[in-house]
């Protein structure tokens, strides 16, 4: 699945070519609580279609009440033209209630009226190139201009511009094609991540049934190599055989990637530890980043749920957000042997008073 981002800025492209009236919506500040971080974008077309997303849905169809249902009957204007404009939603009590924003929830938005389809093409053609843009608006006329960006940055307004940072999209590198591995795929795929699958194991790849990854057949430490693993890239490794995880493992440790991790129950971590510092020359420090056993604790058994637990802490991690470990795994533990032998002692999760 195509990153979101891009989703928007081809479909936006695509309507502007077209001669079709269409605008830009990113959310520039946020204040207390808000359904969507600050630059997330949304585009609106003249017909009233909708790429994207600026909060839950509600600001999307008052957007498309005002711009589109509204002029068609005469209540209200089309899009505008000229320079972009700003909107505040959820200023008071009332508007925040009736825009679905979290309880104090505030967020602005920059409209941006009738993008240019020749900066847009020149964007979207870049970010399917794979490069990182810095995309500034000029707010007194919205002219834009386009630069390659080294490294990723928030998105910043002052008096002057906007800078928003688009693509690459993430991406992940899975080692194995088993079918951990497919659930897997197929859940970073929908999350909007790249993903590319790499098993020099014939017998694995000819069941291979994910068709939207890239699948592989060279050495994983070697795709590795190719992959040149980014701050937004993730190496995941599956097939519990050191022989094709070890080495990938180590090459992704020398990257940029946010999370290098491996399937495995806790002694086979400390197993491929102890491997990796005396055969291959590591030391513990330079092992802190190499996270195993992977994926958060619910308790999961099944290849699908294993693969929620592990999207789900790739995604924390993506997203800044700590995570418990040993202590956290271990009072889960805890409480699932306490409801297992009296299934009334936990209520919402927190034990019984006397159980």
């Amino acid at each position: 699945m195509e990153n979101l981002d891009v989703m928007v800025l081809r479909s936006l492209r695509d309507w502007r070519v077209a001669g079709k009236r269409a605008l830009l919506a990113t959310v520039v500040r946020t204040w207390g609580s808000s359904p969507r971080p600050v630059g997330s974008i949304m585009a609106l077309c003249e017909d009233g279609a909708v790429v994207g997303s600026v909060s839950g849905g509600c600001i999307e169809d008052d957007l498309v009440y005002r711009f589109t249902q509204a002029y068609a009957t005469g209540q209200g204007q089309s899009i505008p033209s000229g320079p972009p404009g700003t909107v505040k939603y959820g200023i008071s009590a009332d508007e925040a209630h009736r825009f679905g924003l979290p309880c104090g929830g505030t967020l602005e938005l920059l409209l941006e009226y009738d993008p240019a389809a020749a900066s847009l093409a020149e964007l979207v053609q870049a970010l399917d190139a794979g490069k990182l843009m810095q995309r500034t608006v000029r707010l007194a006329d919205g002219l834009v201009s386009l630069s390659e960006a080294r490294a990723p940055q928030e998105l910043s307004m002052g008096s002057a511009e906007l800078v928003n940072t688009f693509g690459p999209e993430y991406r992940m590198l899975l080692i194995g094609a088993g079918q951990l591995t497919e659930y897997l795929a197929t859940m970073a795929l929908f999350s909007g991540f790249a993903v590319t699958v790499c098993d020099p194991r014939e017998e694995y790849r000819g069941s291979w049934s994910v068709p939207a990854a890239t699948l592989l057949a060279d050495m994983p430490d070697d795709v590795v190599l190719a992959f040149k693993p980014d701050r937004r890239s993730c190496v995941v490794a599956l097939t519990h055989d050191p022989k094709l995880d070890d080495l990938a493992l180590l090459e992704a440790l020398k990257s940029d990637a946010f999370y290098v991790g491996a399937i495995g129950s806790r002694r086979n971590n400390e197993s491929r530890h102890q491997r990796m510092v005396e055969h291959f020359g590591q030391t513990p420090e330079g092992l802190e980043r190499l996270r195993g056993p992977i994926g958060i604790y619910i308790g999961s058994k099944t290849p699908p749920e294993i693969a929620v637990s592990v999207m789900a802490e790739i995604l924390a991690v993506k997203n800044g957000v700590t995570l418990p470990r040993d202590m956290g795994v271990a009072q889960a533990k805890n409480e699932l042997a306490i409801s297992a032998n009296d299934p009334g002692a936990l209520v919402c999760g927190v034990q019984r008073l006397g159980a």
